[in-house]
């Protein structure tokens, strides 16, 4: 009887032990596997769209946000007289009634009636009170100020597999952060594969997008594009531009193109107005970009202010070529700061000869001439230096002023910043933090890329470009009195092969006030007609810009000049 007790207990304990192994090879080895064919069996998996993160300015206004649409679906299984349906909800949405009467005929639990549908449209289709039909909340990108900054931003369009995608500026740069992650939920259903609206069973909560708080002034965005626009119109130009960045941080406090496009519309405007020409366009800056090569002289030890130049009685031959002044009136012995006052081409050649190549590239390169700037905007390009085996005598001469060497916008001010900043090159950026939607901010510091030149120098070149804009081309503006510092600039634009003398690039880089800058900032009007010099176009919007912009920092003339 024991041997009998004992095979009958060790039968029922090697049976427990089969039966437990068994349930963790179904309940762990394959849960997975298992859960998924179940919801399979009950229901389909719907995946949830998180809410995209805002873009706020400065001050916390949103400049991209979210609207709240519905999404209107109905099971035409459950539904009866769709005709009469149909018609109660072609009213009611402002839709085409064959269109619904074709969705509601299909042999389907489910098919989308509308998309985008404003609260109002939701709320007289819920009240209709028809059978099979439901709504699922959906969100639409809207921009408050319309086309405002609108490259800066970029817009949201959809990707190949029909998601929310952030497409250039900001949008596209930080797509990732703004987008959040998608949720998965089951739509439950019954026996008969019908699906029962009211039952939605969460299985993966969605994560919302991450929000982010720019640098952007509202108001100095609102002056830059108020008084680009009057320039654009004023001068006959093409189009126009114009960025202001803090030196000090590199916090980009406005940045403007002309034409621009609405980025909730955008389906509607040519692809070509996308990119931000602040950041993608290269071009000749001619004159402005003049201060950067005499720095790199005065930095080097090779000419101070007073310094004269030797070879400025007339125009100077180089590799067989001659240059001139812009105007052919000559300076003999002209001192290094009348050199940038009357922009004066044969003085900066002079100024290159005493800095050599060599010394000229290596001072380039460290105020990020031929890089990329790193700022957060998707689309940045880089027009690059050729090497210095292709350079020739006659491309360090015309370098000198500005010709024969390309740039971006942002690249040009960036580089410029660093006369304002004491010498250091601040990497520009457009957002100041991002903000998770659980909490948590995260913050980014400023960043200094490079130092091309020492304080003193910085100071130096300060001196000299305040002097350039109250005795120079722009004395007539009375740009002295609000304390400026800058330079003109106005470059014949390359056509194939020679320059055309009629069509120009004109600019002007500045910083104010000189004495403590609180902005630097680039403006450039493409093709004027009215006028072609940077002095008569781009100047004027400069100085527009600025006074207005310096009353709202609540900084007067007399508060600069004293």
């Amino acid at each position: 009887m024991n041997l009998r007790y004992r095979s009958i207990l060790f039968f029922f304990v090697i049976l427990f032990l089969l039966i437990t192994l068994r349930l963790i090879y179904w309940q762990v080895v394959r849960a997975q596997e298992l859960t998924s064919l179940g919801e399979a069996q009950y229901g389909w998996q719907i995946k949830l769209t998180p809410k995209r993160g805002e873009i706020l300015t400065s001050d916390g206004f949103p400049i991209a946000a979210n609207r709240l649409t519905y999404l209107v679906f109905a099971n035409p299984k459950e539904m009866k007289k769709k005709e009469q349906a149909a018609t109660l909800l072609s009213s009611a949405l402002n839709l085409d009634k064959a269109s619904i009467s074709a969705e509601l005929s299909l042999e389907r639990y489910w098919v989308p009636l509308a998309t985008q549908v404003e609260s109002a449209k939701k709320d007289k289709v819920a009240s209709l009170n028809l059978t099979g039909i439901g709504f699922e909340q959906q969100t639409v990108r809207m921009y408050p100020e319309a086309s405002m900054a609108a490259q800066l931003l970029g817009f949201v369009g959809k990707d190949n597999a029909g998601d929310n995608k952030g497409y250039f500026g900001l949008e596209g740069y930080y797509d990732r952060q703004l987008r959040g992650k998608p949720g998965i939920a089951v739509q439950v259903h019954d026996a008969l594969g019908r699906p029962i609206l009211a039952k939605m069973n969460d299985t993966t909560n969605e994560v919302d997008g991450r929000t982010l708080k720019t640098h952007i002034d509202r108001v100095v965005q609102y002056i830059m594009e108020r008084e680009l626009k009057r320039g654009i119109k004023l001068y006959g130009a093409e189009a126009g531009w114009a960025v202001a960045m803090n030196p000090k941080t590199g916090a980009v406090l406005a940045m403007s193109s002309f034409p621009a496009f609405d980025p909730a519309q955008y389906q509607n405007y040519d692809d070509s107005l996308y990119k931000n020409p602040i950041i993608t366009d290269t071009y000749e800056p001619g004159s402005t970009f003049k201060p950067l090569i005499m720095a790199s002289a005065i930095d080097a030890g090779l000419v101070k202010p007073d310094t004269k130049c030797t070879t400025c009685a007339g125009p100077i031959s180089s590799s067989g070529y001659e240059i001139h002044t812009w105007n052919d009136k000559y300076h003999p012995n002209e001192t290094m700061t009348e050199t940038l006052q009357y922009s004066d081409n044969v003085g900066m050649v002079f100024v290159a000869h005493k800095l050599g190549l060599s010394r000229m590239l290596s001072y380039l390169g460290k105020f990020g001439i031929g890089n990329v700037t790193g700022i957060d905007l998707q689309g940045e390009v880089a027009p690059g230096i050729r090497p210095r085996s292709e350079w020739y005598p006659i491309d360090r001469d015309t370098a000198s002023f500005g010709q024969g060497i390309t740039v971006t916008p942002i690249e040009l001010l960036d580089a410029f910043s660093a006369i304002a900043n004491g010498g250091k090159r601040m990497e520009p950026h457009v957002v100041s933090s991002i903000d998770s939607p659980g909490g948590g901010t995260i913050t980014i510091p400023p960043k200094v890329l490079d130092r091309p030149i020492s304080p003193q120098s910085a100071t130096i070149m300060n001196e000299m470009l305040v002097n350039t804009a109250v005795n120079g081309e722009t004395k007539w503006l009375k740009m002295g009195q609000f304390d400026i510092a800058g330079k003109t600039g106005t470059a014949q634009i390359p056509v194939a092969g020679h320059y055309d003398p009629t069509n120009t690039i004109a600019s002007f880089i500045g910083f104010a006030p000189a004495s403590d800058p609180k902005f630097a900032m680039l403006v450039v009007m493409v093709k004027p007609t009215n006028a072609i010099y940077g002095a008569e176009t781009a100047a004027p919007v400069f100085l527009n810009i600025t006074k207005d912009v310096l009353t709202y920092y609540g900084i007067t003339a007399q508060d600069v000049t004293k």
